[in-house]
């Protein structure tokens, strides 16, 4: 938007819209990132627990990428597309956990939420893996 129309909304007293795909570009962004850096495993000699440990965060890239579509998207077939691999992906990230002998994820709020962090949120991380 235009800086001139941002200051006439603004003296208005009219918030500006907020620019949803710099938002979505920046989170997918990060979200691509963190889930490339998880994927970065040295083996450890286990080959499970070594694929269990590059799929968990390749798993939760998914859940972000998908929570900022949720967050910037208006697409509502692929809004539901979004919130199925929400929870399908932390499904799978639980049953990884659960086949390696450790408990699942805690369980939290819907990230989806008003008042829900914009960023995506850091990867689970075992020091065993």
């Amino acid at each position: 938007m235009p800086l001139l129309a941002t200051a006439i909304l603004s003296a208005a007293g009219v918030a500006a819209p907020v620019d949803d795909e710099s938002a979505f570009s920046a989170e997918n962004a990060a979200a691509m990132d963190a889930m490339m850096a998880g994927m970065a495993v040295q083996p450890s000699g286990d080959v499970d627990r070594d694929f269990a440990a590059m799929m968990i965060p390749h798993h939760r890239g998914a859940i972000d990428m998908a929570l900022a579509e949720l967050r910037h998207g208006h697409n509502e077939q692929l809004r539901r597309i979004a919130q199925e691999i929400v929870v399908e992906q932390q499904q799978e990230i639980d049953a990884m956990h659960l086949a390696l002998g450790e408990p699942p994820s805690a369980p939290a709020p819907a990230p989806t939420q008003v008042g829900a962090a914009a960023a995506p949120t850091t990867p689970h991380v075992h020091p065993t893996h």
